[in-house]
């Protein structure tokens, strides 16, 4: 794998690459679709293929639990078990494990929790996390990193650097196929020499791009920016950066302007499923009584099939009524909007006309939603 760099936007930290992986391209700035269990929630293949994202994402530690490393073994990885041929990110597990405080004990070893499936115990050490994205066969790996609340104190934030850079060193010594690409994962919590420190060690060593993690865990919207910008400065301009579980669409275009260059994150699902879309005149709520006779669809600029072919009216009769249907329609046209988002993106930082973009949609997105991180660690068994 490697990043190509295409262009630098002059106004900020925004750039335009590609990513080269053994199953194809990346266009970067990229937004990830996650599919934690091997599906992006409520869509099949071929809504997947309608939305052509260019990569999607899986989860370690769910994929673990089911179906399982033998099951993987069998169809000779995630690729052909789920019929997707383009690439796939597998996260390595940390952040689950980091939500199961009571079910789980972080040793040097590793985390050994309780599945939340059977009750069983398991051991996820950074040489298992790496065996079992080996039997995934996915494109891009993680290590496995320890994350913590990024507010904790100074001395457990550093312990949980310091850790997971040992993990990093044991997750790339681990590494048996030299085509699946490896990513370190930076640390640090909201210390700035922190950052700086965990960014210096892990690009000391070959790994093919760095994360930065263990944000959105509790700081500030503002803390959460200014240290993606300080990590995203440091970080080698040859490798593609990844910022994770991040977030709303202004979130991802405030990253992008720090030097970012790919997202994941379940919000167009986990807020598809409450009624809530991401349109080109902001935030809407499907729910409300006003939308009953309305037969106007979602949003009129949009050329996704649920705009094309659903009213506004029938979309909140399938929503009050908890209708799986409802919750599908939505969800892709969220993911939609999240697509045509990162192509409006390219093509501004390709044309030069990104400070242009970002001031028209900041001026539409005055009032982001914020989900409270609870809302999403509530989802963790099923995202």
């Amino acid at each position: 794998m490697h990043f190509e760099l295409q262009k630098q936007d002059s106004w900020s930290s925004a750039r335009r690459g590609v990513v080269h992986t053994r199953r194809g391209t990346i266009q970067t700035p990229a937004f990830m679709p996650v599919g934690t269990f091997g599906a992006v929630r409520t869509l099949d293949l071929a809504d997947l293929q309608s939305l052509n994202p260019d990569i999607i994402l899986g989860n370690t530690y769910h994929l673990m639990l089911r179906p399982g490393v033998e099951v993987f073994n069998h169809f000779g990885g995630i690729h052909g078990f789920i019929g997707w041929e383009k690439p796939v990110l597998t996260d390595s597990g940390g952040y689950q494990i980091f939500c199961l405080p009571h079910h789980r004990t972080i040793t040097e070893e590793g985390a050994r929790f309780r599945s939340y499936h059977d009750g069983r115990f398991f051991m996820l050490s950074p040489e298992k996390s790496i065996e079992v994205q080996t039997a995934i066969g996915s494109d891009i790996m993680m290590v496995l990193d320890q994350c913590i609340e990024s507010t904790a104190d100074i001395n457990a934030t550093r312990k949980a650097m310091e850790i997971t850079h040992r993990w990093a060193l044991r997750s790339l010594e681990a590494r048996s196929d030299a085509t699946q690409a490896l990513f370190a994962i930076v640390q640090g919590g909201v210390d700035e020499a922190l950052r700086y420190e965990s960014v210096d060690f892990l690009t000391q060593h070959p790994f093919d791009g760095f994360a930065i993690g263990g944000l959105a865990v509790g700081e500030t919207k503002r803390e959460r920016e200014d240290f993606t910008e300080l990590v995203a400065a440091r970080l080698p301009q040859n490798k593609p950066r990844y910022l994770m579980g991040v977030g709303t669409p202004i979130d991802l275009l405030e990253a992008v302007r720090r030097g970012v260059d790919m997202f994941d994150c379940v919000i167009p699902t986990m807020y598809a499923e409450r009624g809530k879309v991401f349109t080109s005149q902001g935030k809407k709520n499907v729910l409300p009584v006003a939308n009953r006779l309305s037969d106007q669809p979602l949003d009129p600029e949009c050329e996704c099939s649920t705009c094309r072919q659903y009213s506004l009216g029938y979309l909140n009769h399938l929503s009050k009524c908890e209708e799986p249907t409802g919750w599908r329609l939505l969800a892709l046209h969220n993911q939609h909007y999240y697509q045509h988002l990162m192509r409006q993106i390219r093509n501004a930082i390709e044309t030069d006309s990104f400070e242009s973009l970002y001031r028209d949609l900041t001026r539409q997105w005055t009032a982001p939603l914020s989900p409270r991180r609870a809302d999403i660690n509530s989802s963790v068994n099923y995202y």
